[in-house]
């Protein structure tokens, strides 16, 4: 894959060459972009970078968001394949088409001095040269402070419902209350199932107006905070109060905090935003415009890094959106730098 030379700089000045046999920059091996993140909006982006004939490596840590789940649905012409496999046949995929994948975590990122590129630092010390970054590292859930709920997290410990309500529907099923979306989610669950309970735990009182709500659908609704669960056979079978009252349950909806992997960026001057719902902060996310541009020229962010909740087939669209974009600003810088050299 061609790599192109930086026109009118200066020749002692090794930063700012990159040489067209082995394609490095003052040492570091330099690429058309550097893809940090390797789930379905990173592959994704990837895939189409490198179908442009862009030099392009995905650097993953291998933590993706969903690894607990079984299976993924929502995601047209793959509704039920395990989140695993399909980011093993993306990986195949950038690879068809030149593209690198490596598995580390970046440690690291910042504007070469020239300001014309980025170096990123992974985490075994290799540093890479960009003329763009594409970050789509995701995000880490953070789940109320309740015994057990980690360990059953993405199997009957679940939040959304459109990826599996379907799987849980007609099972008595239990909504923590942490915020004041609890009785929206437990009236959106009730349309999986004619069994659900809200559980106050440490969320606010619900409203008359809500109470009503909540009975005219049969919701019932239970004070008390939840103090753990119970287990058999490796299966959800109860939610525990702090009485000692147990609950049968089979599914267990929580509010989890929303964190982006995002400290890397920091170097960059490119800090997270908090994320809010109802006035609530919910977590953190890299504030972008639609096609993923962030303030920082040059950086586009795509996935759940920058929307905490979109599902897997959105986060690969605005990897495909993101990539595209970036695509037509390489285009434009390579034109300019053409028009400069033939002037020269």
């Amino acid at each position: 894959m061609e790599v192109l030379l930086v026109d009118d700089m200066d020749d002692t000045d090794d930063m700012n060459v990159i040489d067209d046999a082995t394609g490095e920059r003052g040492g570091d091996r330099c690429y058309d972009v550097v893809v940090i993140g390797g789930g379905a909006a990173g592959l994704s982006g990837a895939v189409v970078l490198a179908r442009a004939r862009r030099s392009v490596l995905v650097i993953d840590a291998g933590q993706p968001r969903n690894a607990p789940a079984s299976h993924m649905h929502g995601y047209l012409g793959h509704d039920g394949v395990p989140p695993s496999e399909l980011l093993a046949t993306g990986r195949d995929e950038v690879t068809r088409y030149g593209g690198e994948v490596v598995q580390d975590a970046v440690v690291a990122a910042e504007r070469l001095p020239d300001g014309e590129g980025f170096r990123v630092v992974r985490k075994d010390g290799a540093p890479v040269v960009a003329r763009r970054l594409l970050v789509t590292t995701g995000l880490v859930d953070e789940l109320p402070p309740v015994p057990g709920l980690a360990e059953r997290w993405g199997r009957e410990v679940l939040h959304c419902p459109y990826c599996h309500g379907w799987e849980v529907g007609s099972r008595p099923i239990g909504v923590l209350a942490t915020g004041p979306q609890a009785v929206q989610q437990a009236l959106m669950w009730r349309q999986w199932s004619e069994d659900v309970t809200l559980f106050r735990h440490t969320g606010p009182e619900p409203t008359d107006e809500e109470y009503e709500q909540l009975a005219a659908r049969g919701i019932a609704v239970v004070d008390g905070e939840v103090t753990g669960l119970d287990v058999t056979d490796d299966r959800l079978t109860g939610v525990r109060l702090a009485g000692g009252r147990v609950v049968p349950r089979e599914a267990l909806v929580v509010q989890p905090g929303f964190t982006a992997r995002a400290d890397f960026l920091v170097g960059l001057g490119l800090d997270a935003a908090e994320a809010k719902e109802a006035d609530r902060v919910i977590g953190t996310y890299v504030a972008a415009d639609p096609a993923g541009a962030t303030e920082v020229p040059g950086v586009r962010v795509a996935g759940n890094v920058a929307d905490p909740k979109g599902k897997v087939v959105v986060a690969a669209a605005a990897g495909v959106q993101a990539a595209a974009a970036i695509n037509a600003d390489l285009i434009t810088d390579d034109v300019n730098r053409a028009v400069a050299a033939r002037r020269a």
